[in-house]
């Protein structure tokens, strides 16, 4: 049998079942930087152990006799695995586990537990603080070894999707800067549609997938020339047909991404009108995902708030007087508005940057972040 992939719309190459590709097993040995293991045990004999069942492989590794010395490598270097030992000093091993998964920056490292104490319960209790793999001393080499692989593919997969994600959230950073008068907005627009998020008592799910939204909804105008995104008049209908493309072209470069999907719907739908009007599909009412509304009217504000090259920044009750007679008009969710204007109440002074437009804003989405991704 032979596999078809395409080359380009006319002319497709052949795969030949004799021509190999990559197996899963090999990409470790193929990697640039061999992975680290961290092995945290205070009994040396137990440690020399593991590393000699893991000479056999390419692997870089490191050694902490207390919880302490490990929580300090952890700061200092990249680990890809960490082989815990059930009962240590300082603290046992699932609360070392725990420690670890609570934390944002280590939450993704798998953890293999070791212990010589026979139960059922110890194995419980590990695999409840964290451990994502339970081996009872002594460990079979052949075991430990294939157990141990399988957790460093399944991080460089982890690895592999972070990257990707960071990759696209680069991207429509730089839709943004392209624009001089857009600075900030992202971070703008997600302080204000998690306010409104929070006030609907959104799960936190929805709530990280409007942070996300936030920075994403408008990555499709990278494909958008400057001679349309920045023209200063009227577009053309040619033109206009070009912009209104670029939730489309969002949601297609966003829809490889499993992790995105909650995403989708914000970057499709956000241009939508409560009365059927807008666009890509027409959408009206409650047709048009709750995501997507709650992110637009974050967006209208953003942009009645800020200078444009068409506009001045108007003050923040002028904006929301806008707002509800568009809401009035049959354009916006006429039960989102109000309350938006009621949550921008309790946090604006009236003037045009006080909700969001302090020194502390990173501070508080890094904060929001880190409890979101929890």
């Amino acid at each position: 049998m032979s596999i078809l992939v395409k080359k380009s719309a006319r002319d497709p190459i052949v795969l030949h079942p004799e021509m190999h590709l990559p197996r899963w097993d090999s990409v470790l040995e193929e990697a640039e930087q061999a992975p680290t293991i961290l092995i945290v045990d205070d009994i040396e004999l137990n440690r020399r152990l593991l590393k000699a069942m893991l000479k056999t492989a390419a692997y870089r590794i490191l050694e902490a006799a207390r919880p302490s010395t490990a929580i300090g490598i952890l700061e200092r270097e990249k680990v890809d695995l960490v082989v815990v030992d059930l009962v240590m000093p300082e603290m046992s091993g699932p609360e070392f586990c725990h420690l670890l998964k609570s934390d944002r920056r280590t939450q993704l490292i798998p953890i293999l537990m070791t212990t010589s104490v026979q139960g059922t319960e110890n194995e419980v209790a590990g695999i409840e603080s964290g451990a994502d793999e339970f081996l009872i001393k002594p460990l079979q080499p052949a075991v430990a070894r294939t157990r141990i692989r399988a957790m460093l593919r399944n991080k460089a997969l982890v690895d592999s999707l972070e990257e990707a994600e960071t990759i696209l959230f680069a991207l429509a950073q730089s839709v943004e800067h392209r624009d001089k008068y857009t600075g900030m907005h992202c971070q703008r627009l997600t302080t204000y549609s998690l306010a409104l998020g929070q006030a609907l008592g959104l799960p936190r799910q929805e709530q990280l997938a409007l942070y996300r939204g936030s920075y994403l909804h408008d990555i499709g105008k990278i494909g958008i020339p400057d001679g349309i995104l920045f023209k200063r008049g009227l577009l053309t209908d040619e033109e206009w047909q070009t912009m209104r493309l670029h939730t489309i072209r969002g949601e297609e470069i966003c829809k490889p991404m499993k992790t995105l999907a909650p995403v989708l719907p914000i970057i499709r739908s956000h241009h939508e009108r409560w009365d059927g009007s807008g666009y890509p599909d027409g959408l009206g009412g409650e047709e048009i995902p709750l995501l997507a509304r709650i992110l637009q009217v974050a967006d209208i504000y953003d942009a009645l708030i800020t200078a444009r090259p068409y506009k001045p920044a108007f003050s923040h009750q002028h904006a929301i007087e806008i707002m509800i007679e568009e809401a009035r008009r049959g354009w916006r969710d006429p039960e989102l508005v109000p309350l938006f204007a009621e949550v921008s109440q309790h946090s604006s002074d009236g003037e045009t940057h006080s909700w969001a437009g302090t020194t502390s804003m990173q501070e508080s989405l890094d904060n929001m972040r880190r409890e979101l991704s929890k």
